[in-house]
């Protein structure tokens, strides 16, 4: 056997031992073991989360190019800007190496994604729907680019974090914790799957989800829930959340005057808020500012000098 199949042999052995079962991430466009042919050195990234975690894997160097629109952090404006309607000549010219996508873009742009392997790039497509899979997700980007061991201090500082976190939130009586509904597109009355990763944001912040039996549209974070059903809840709700980002451009306002909407406890008493997706929906190391923005609309008291918090 060739000195490269030994190699080759060898990573996806390593593969298989540091990603745990029923953990992986969305699989890749590709079915060649992650690394295989790696790591990879000019990283072009289409989506915004892709993006933040390299540059958490300390990769500024390797990312060539960036999607649209993106703004975290600062540095990618540094970058050269690409987009999934791109032709393939703009990838070659780049000297790709690597295209990160998430399977939106595989499904959706086969024909890309067919001619960039054809000319011999790489394209992994990726997103994580749980926080277990993130764990995953954050190791099979460092496979990918060489930061294995980068990769494994990400997950134990937001382990360690959460652990400090929890602590704050088992001091919070049962009986005393927010009765949360978290709206995740406001023109379709919509909120987030129990098992999604803005939900265990919630979770981890001492948040109780009204809507627990919502259930996932096409396997996505995303269930449908309906007004009447949210109104189900008028007077459990303590305090109403909803993102806002791409997905849903909604205001405090728009949510207070929907009709109906008086007769939910949280908007009557004051008590909505509205969060920014990228810290509460994206599988990154920001989550942990997410859960730690909820935890003091929830409890200020509790989580202003939470130690898991201090620097978020």
């Amino acid at each position: 056997m060739k000195r490269t199949s030994f190699r080759n042999v060898f990573i996806f052995l390593a593969m298989i031992i540091m990603v745990p079962s029923g953990g992986s991430a969305a699989p890749s466009s590709q079915q060649a073991p992650a690394g295989a042919d790696g790591p990879f050195k000019r990283i072009i990234s289409l989506y915004a989360a892709h993006t933040e975690n390299l540059f958490s894997l300390g990769l500024e160097r390797e990312i060539i190019g960036v999607s649209r629109n993106e703004t975290y952090p600062p540095q990618v404006a540094r970058k050269a800007v690409f987009s999934y309607h791109d032709g393939l000549e703009k990838f070659l010219a780049a000297g790709a190496d690597l295209v990160l996508i998430r399977p939106m873009i595989a499904r959706g742009y086969a024909k890309l994604v067919a001619q960039l392997e054809k000319a011999g790039i790489r394209v992994v497509s990726l997103q994580p729907r749980t926080v277990r899979e993130m764990y995953a997700y954050w190791r099979r980007l460092g496979l990918l680019t060489g930061r294995r061991a980068r990769a494994e201090e990400m997950i134990d500082q937001f382990r360690h974090a959460l652990v400090q976190i929890e602590k704050v939130v088992a001091g919070i009586p049962v009986s005393e914790r927010k009765r949360v509904y978290f709206e995740s597109i406001h023109s379709r009355m919509k909120t987030f799957s129990p098992d999604s990763i803005t939900m265990f944001v919630l979770k981890s912040a001492g948040g109780v989800n009204v809507a627990a039996d919502a259930r996932a549209v096409r396997r996505t974070n995303i269930a449908a829930y309906g007004k009447e059903r949210i109104l189900s809840h008028a007077q459990d709700i303590d305090v109403y959340l909803a993102q806002r980002g791409a997905m849903n451009r909604t205001s405090r306002r728009r949510i207070q005057a929907e009709p109906g909407f008086q007769a939910i406890k949280a908007v009557r008493t004051g008590n909505v808020y509205i969060v920014d997706e990228k810290i509460v929906s994206r599988p990154t190391l920001r989550l942990l500012k997410g859960i730690c923005k909820i935890g003091r609309i929830l409890y200020p008291g509790c989580f202003e000098k939470a130690p898991g918090c201090l620097r978020y």
